[in-house]
């Protein structure tokens, strides 16, 4: 967004971290992602662009490289600032960068993404939740404030307008191109549907489902205790910092769940991003601490019992059940259960050939199956089940190592497996 001239110019910052391929697009095309994620966001800019032109503020849809577009939208419009919102993951950073070095006018990086800015949460690596935990609660009380009024409207006074968007060209044309990964229903884009989810008539805050969260959250028989938010969350339809002052307001009734939430909202999201954002190469082995590093590598070597290709596990065609169940829910739905998310990414590490080739596939998946794909917090997700981050070391055991392990039995004292089983069956029947 243009600082004195007020233009708003779309670019999914969330994505993946190899290539980008950055031809005559509406958005660069990232590794894996399909309609799914694609249809979700440019439906999103859709509902979007005439509310910020209720507020006269236009919306420019650019094309292509954002290293050359950006920089060329800036010079057209003669835009005295360029601001955009902090992203942690490599590729949006060597963007940023590129950019900077083509502009010669003041360049802002704003976090909106979090409700403490990242680089003040901590100004370097944390061990895990328990070494930032309370640097953000000392810093909360300074950020989490309501959002200023807008006392002034804008006013728009460039020659220059935006282009026209023909919206249905353009979702049509990324939802052909991604055709392989469809689309999903069961969560609507926008900032409306986003409210709705949150605090709407069945929503996570106005309903029972938030007294549920605490006690219920890691059942996989009850999605309904989770709040759905992180797609809206992801893709800058909903701010943490909303959730999160919107969830404060039922502490008096419900403390220990609104705590519950905003640990994982708030803490764990930003745990996330200070990874990404302190360890350029978040999601290579290389990562890892030295315990877990020196301890898979011991065990790289152990025979397994099951090695499946990517293939087959795409297909969730292995000998595990709950596996299969886990993985046929993420691919039908673009969601899987947090909790099953831990045993999906530690049964790849059992099953495949090498730490490395384990931390690949489970990315490869989540990115692009995953609606929230791309994301700090899928990163975290592999990368804590797979090479410890932000965990300590456990007994050793082969092919793991020092790695906290997960198996089926584990799960079963947890909760009802074969229910959930039958559960996900039952949901592949119906539209997703």
């Amino acid at each position: 967004m243009a600082g004195k001239r007020k233009a708003s110019a779309s670019e999914d910052s969330d994505a993946p971290q190899k290539s980008a391929k950055t031809e005559d697009a509406q958005v660069p095309e990232y590794l894996v992602a399909g309609a799914r994620q694609f249809g979700f966001m440019l439906r999103g800019l859709k509902l979007m662009q005439p509310k910020l032109e209720a507020l006269n503020i236009p919306f420019f849809m650019v094309k292509g490289d954002p290293i050359k577009t950006i920089p060329d939208l800036c010079k057209k419009l003669k835009a005295g600032c360029l601001v955009t919102d902090f992203a942690s993951l490599r590729l949006g950073r060597e963007w940023r960068d590129e950019i900077a070095k083509k502009i010669d006018i003041p360049f802002d990086e704003v976090d909106a993404h979090n409700v403490i800015p990242c680089w003040i949460a901590s100004d370097k690596r944390e061990y895990g939740a328990r070494t930032i935990r309370s640097k953000i609660h000392k810093k909360l009380p300074e950020f989490l404030h309501e959002f200023p009024k807008l006392e002034k409207q804008p006013k728009w006074d460039s020659k220059v307008k935006p282009d026209k968007v023909n919206w249905d060209a353009e979702i049509k044309a990324a939802l052909e191109k991604g055709k392989e990964v469809p689309e999903v229903t069961w969560v609507k884009p926008g900032e409306d549907e986003a409210m709705k989810m949150l605090n709407g008539k069945d929503g996570f805050l106005s309903s029972d489902r938030l007294k549920k969260f605490s006690k219920h959250r890691n059942d996989p028989n009850q999605p309904e205790a989770l709040s759905n938010l992180s797609p809206y969350y992801h893709f800058g339809h909903l701010a943490a910092q909303r959730a999160a002052l919107e969830a404060s307001k039922l502490r008096s009734k419900a403390k220990e769940d609104v705590d519950a939430f905003l640990e994982e909202s708030v803490v764990r999201r930003e745990l996330s991003d200070n990874y990404c954002f302190y360890v350029p190469n978040y999601d290579s082995i290389d990562a890892c601490y030295d315990w877990a590093k020196e301890s898979l590598n011991k065990h790289r070597d152990d025979p397994r019992e099951n090695v499946y290709t990517l293939e087959e596990l795409e297909k969730g065609e292995t000998h595990d059940e709950l596996w299969n169940a886990s993985q046929k829910e993420m691919v039908h739905t673009g969601k899987m259960h947090g909790f099953m998310r831990m045993y999906w990414a530690k049964k790849i590490l059992e099953w495949t050939n090498s730490p490395e080739e384990a931390i690949e596939f489970g990315i490869y998946l989540n990115d692009k199956w995953e609606l929230d794909g791309r994301d700090a917090n899928g990163y975290v997700g592999v990368m804590w089940s797979m090479g410890g981050i932000h965990d300590q070391g456990w007994s050793e055991r082969a092919i793991f190592g020092k790695v906290r392990y997960m198996n089926e039995k584990g799960c079963r004292r947890k909760f009802k497996v074969d229910e959930y089983i039958e559960l996900i069956k039952e949901r592949l029947k119906k539209p997703a």
